[in-house]
């Protein structure tokens, strides 16, 4: 199948190159010329596992190319995918106006088409969006739905750092339709999925993504909110969750007590269900309740470090971890930046490293150093945050922290083991306290 796909970033570049190594021929469209010309270089302007990889290959086996120019790209495919972000306001509430702009352009190019055309929203967005603001602006091309153009729904379940790995073998499919053919021509394009495939109404896929998120930082709220209390009596939370995991109608997915959730989709996503509740005169009181368990995990985690170093005036404190976990060079809604807020805020110099993410995070913040390598954070830090999960940092030994002045350790995304780490390194993990 020839498909469009309207926006190259995590969700549009992973879904582009996933269909075009299943077969299909893609083209990727991006307002940004810079961010096209890489793409067609085979040179992803993101950084997710394996993704230059495959987009290397099927660039050079003509299966994806990247385009401006929406309209010609609408005009010569099948099925359009609408994946533009769909940020937040300052109100919880999401910005459509990408969703709508991308509308726009596709209605210019179904004035123009006489095939039939099926427009899929992949981005995430509330109930109602589709049908309400997305339809309308197509029908302007004096094209109507079910007749001249199909309309479907079909959200993204991808996790940054392995959304490659979950695009192409995903739990699930869900596929919205206005009709049964939209929801066919959707279907198509997953040929060769081995995945359950649900077939739902638009809003119910629309509902189903929000649900999804919601639900998962609520997991993580709750075993951040034990966290605490386990902190206090002497109990392990890693363990307590390990028990309340092996129940079947619970599951261990997502239990683990951290600094907190952050990137692109919980919080955004927490906070619009949560507008969209009230907005209907729901008093969404668990939803508000997860997003300040959240809000206040970060401060703890400075919290348990004051508890070591009372005064945190001029010490010097490395954090491990920039990007919202490890993985990506995704810094959006990172829990890193609230900790060196308030680091900051206390005195501290703050060093920082990250793989991938120190160039996106130093356009955050002036107030901060950054280390080219995790030895340069660590030599002569007072204190050391480990903020994310990046697979090196699972593997630091107690030589590693040699060069600190003062080797206390703060694992707020609990990597290291505690007994297998020399005695002269004090070790505080969130969830177990001192060690």
């Amino acid at each position: 199948m020839n498909i469009s796909i309207i926006g190259t970033g995590y969700v549009g570049l992973v879904s582009g190159v996933g269909f075009a190594s299943k077969g299909h021929n893609v083209t990727c469209v991006d307002i940004i010329e810079e961010k096209v010309n890489k793409i067609n270089e085979g040179e992803p302007p993101i950084y997710e596992k394996g993704l230059e990889e495959l987009l290397k290959d099927v660039v050079e086996d003509g299966k994806l190319k990247a385009t401006t120019d929406t309209v010609e790209a609408v005009k010569n495919t099948d099925i359009t995918f609408i994946c533009v972000g769909t940020p937040s306001r300052d109100d919880g509430s999401i910005d459509t106006s990408g969703v709508e702009q991308a509308a726009k352009d596709i209605q210019k190019a179904l004035e123009e088409k006489e095939d039939y055309h099926v427009v899929c929203v992949k981005s995430t967005v509330v109930p109602g969006t589709t049908d309400e603001k997305v339809l309308p602006i197509l029908e302007e091309s004096g094209k109507k739905v079910g007749e001249d153009f199909g309309l479907g729904m079909n959200p993204e379940f991808l996790r940054e750092g392995i959304a490659l790995d979950d695009f192409l073998k995903p739990d699930r499919i869900v596929i919205g339709g206005w009709d049964e053919k939209s929801i066919k021509m959707i279907k198509e394009c997953y040929t060769g999925f081995d995945a359950p495939k649900l077939e739902v109404d638009i809003r119910t896929a629309e509902m189903i993504k929000y649900s999804s998120n919601a639900l998962l930082a609520t997991k993580i709220s709750f075993a951040n909110e034990m966290s605490r209390l386990c902190e206090k009596i002497g109990v392990d939370v890693y363990d307590v969750m390990d028990g309340v995991g092996l129940d079947h109608r619970i599951d261990r997915a997502f239990l683990n007590a951290g600094c907190g959730f952050g990137g692109s989709c919980f919080p955004k996503d927490v906070k619009a269900i949560l507008d969209q509740a009230e907005k209907h005169d729901i008093e969404p009181k668990l939803l508000k309740a997860v997003l300040d368990v959240n809000k206040s995990q970060p401060i703890h985690t400075v919290e348990l470090l004051k508890e070591k170093i009372k005064d945190l005036e001029e010490k010097r404190v490395a954090v491990l971890g920039l990007a919202f976990k490890g993985g990506t060079d995704d810094i959006r809604e990172t829990r890193a930046l609230p900790i060196v807020y308030e680091l900051v805020k206390c005195g501290a110099d703050v060093i920082g490293y990250d793989p991938e993410a120190s160039d996106n995070f130093s356009e955050l913040i002036d107030d901060m150093e950054f280390a080219d390598s995790i030895e340069d954070a660590l030599t002569a830090a007072d204190a050391v945050i480990i903020q994310n999960d990046w697979p090196e940092f699972k593997t630091l030994k107690s030589s590693d922290f040699e060069s600190m002045k003062h080797k206390l350790i703060i694992d707020a995304r609990r990597l290291l083991d505690p007994d297998n780490l020399d005695d002269d390194i004090e070790y505080v993990g969130i969830g177990l306290g001192e060690k």
